[in-house]
């Protein structure tokens, strides 16, 4: 082992602890920020690693360095205008493209390395079994978490949305055609032909898009922890081609954390991934088809509700993805802090599934300075609710919906939902009655001990800060 080899593997050894450690740290509020850039420190020393045994070896040329500086610059220019621009609103869209960014990446390596292999070999694996289909899986998977993830976005942005025709199982004969035609393709590319190669990366493209067009919105928190995976299975096949051990444990811990990750999204929607990926469309219906118009609404004015937080002994505020819509978070932070300096007693009730990707509403929150103890899970707050005064929703729709336990007809039926309708009162802040993501009319509006507030939230909760200071809420006694 020469001198290179052995700093790029210490270099290498190191970045997995770190990676380890970073993905550990991410499944608590406290440590996440920390634990990010941990991650992030990993991975810039396994580009490191990469060249200090690259330099080690054979060095490297001169118009390899121009690529790899010009990729680097651009690549980090834009990473760091995308994390200071987009608004916590479109983090499911940026969290979709970057998996596309990391299929795609796998998917270009594979393809390099099968038109200019290394030592006249698949990733210098001297054309062995091994090697081959280390390809064939880096093109397969990458292209479709690719394809897929950029529908995913263009889904979550309001760019496209499920035709009419892929609602029905039509669209299964065009997903399966196109997996036949990827076996086909990979048979072709493991007998050595090339037309293999570029027929591989068509066809599982299209089946990305196949499979992905046709997922209703309130299914995509799913989706995206399923193309996290995705993207972790890429890259560690990728590791395969290109004889790197450092990606393949990277890739294999990405891979099984997105797809624990999955399991808990569809656990808290009810959801098997069987029938996320291939059943209908949940979001496709309307309020006038899945239980009729809105009778006994009642609703009140800011004031009323002011009135009533003054009274409370506990408040308890169920975010949802109107909240981000609205960027509310620090104007509902101003008003809880005026209610917990007047004694009030106030935590945040958080759904596995509330926004549009998995822990949209622990990321928001945070943004806002909300300490991380009072984020309880729905497991947690459930059992409490008939001990709470005011339950204030915002921007929350199906999360809270009774009917996902009293209404066996329903499609939300056997969803666990935050028991909000069991506290004294509930207001939901909503700008009108549309229905939530999927679809279905809310038995939560027309309870008796329900009001609704109308308006955008970040006005409602400001006329409601306001309110609340001239009633003293908020002074210190």
């Amino acid at each position: 082992m020469t001198i290179s080899s052995l700093i790029k593997y210490l270099i290498d050894l190191l970045a997995v602890l770190l990676l380890a450690l970073g993905i550990k740290g991410l499944s608590k509020v406290r440590s996440a920020r920390y634990a990010n850039r941990l991650a992030a420190v990993a991975m810039a020393l396994s580009v490191v690693g990469v060249l200090v045994n690259s330099l080690g070896d054979k060095g490297i040329p001169i118009t390899a360095w121009t690529w790899i500086i010009f990729g680097t610059v651009l690549g980090g220019s834009l990473g760091m205008i995308t994390a200071q621009r987009v608004p916590m609103t479109a983090m499911p869209e940026t969290v979709a493209l970057f998996n596309g960014c990391g299929g795609m990446s796998s998917l270009l390596v594979a393809i390099g390395v099968a038109l200019f292999p290394i030592n006249d070999g698949f990733g210098g694996l001297n054309n062995d079994l091994i090697g081959i289909l280390s390809i064939v899986v880096s093109i397969f998977v990458g292209a479709i978490t690719f394809s897929g993830s950029l529908v995913a976005m263009a889904k979550l942005q309001g760019w496209l949305s499920t035709p009419t025709w892929m609602q029905n199982k039509l669209r299964h004969v065009f997903n399966i055609a196109f997996a036949a035609l990827s076996l086909v393709a990979a048979i072709e590319l493991i007998r050595g032909g090339e037309a293999g190669l570029w027929l591989l990366v068509i066809s599982s493209s299209l089946l990305g898009i196949g499979v992905t067009l046709a997922i209703g919105g309130a299914d995509m928190p799913v989706v995206i922890s399923l193309l996290n995976s995705y993207s972790g299975v890429a890259a560690a096949a990728a590791g395969f081609v290109v004889g790197s051990q450092l990606l393949i444990v990277a890739g294999a811990m990405v891979g099984a954390a997105g797809l624990i990750l999955t399991q808990v999204m569809c656990n808290g929607m009810n959801r098997s991934l069987t029938s996320v990926l291939f059943g209908g469309a949940l979001g496709a219906g309307s309020v006038a088809d899945s239980g009729g118009e809105y009778i006994n609404i009642t609703s009140c004015s800011v004031e009323e509700c002011a009135l009533t937080l003054e009274a409370a002994e506990r408040v308890v505020v169920v975010p949802g993805y109107g909240l981000a819509v609205a960027q509310a978070q620090h104007t509902l932070r101003e008003v809880t802090r005026a209610l917990e300096t007047s004694g009030i007693k106030v935590c945040y009730a958080i759904h596995p599934v509330a926004g549009r990707m998995p822990g949209h509403m622990n990321v928001l929150l945070a943004e806002a300075d909300v300490p991380y103890e009072q984020l309880l899970e729905m497991d947690v707050i459930n059992p409490e609710f008939p001990a709470v005064d005011v339950v204030l929703v915002l921007g929350a729709n199906d999360v809270v919906n009774p009917q996902a336990k009293n209404d066996s007809s329903s499609p939300l039926y056997g969803m666990p939902v935050l028991d909000v309708q069991e506290a004294q009162t509930v207001f939901v802040v909503k700008r009108g009655m549309s229905a939530g993501y999927s679809g279905i009319k809310n038995d939560l509006f027309e309870m008796t001990n329900t009001s609704m507030v109308f308006g955008d939230a970040k006005k409602v909760l400001g006329d409601l800060l306001v309110e609340l200071k001239e009633l003293g809420v908020g002074k210190k006694g």
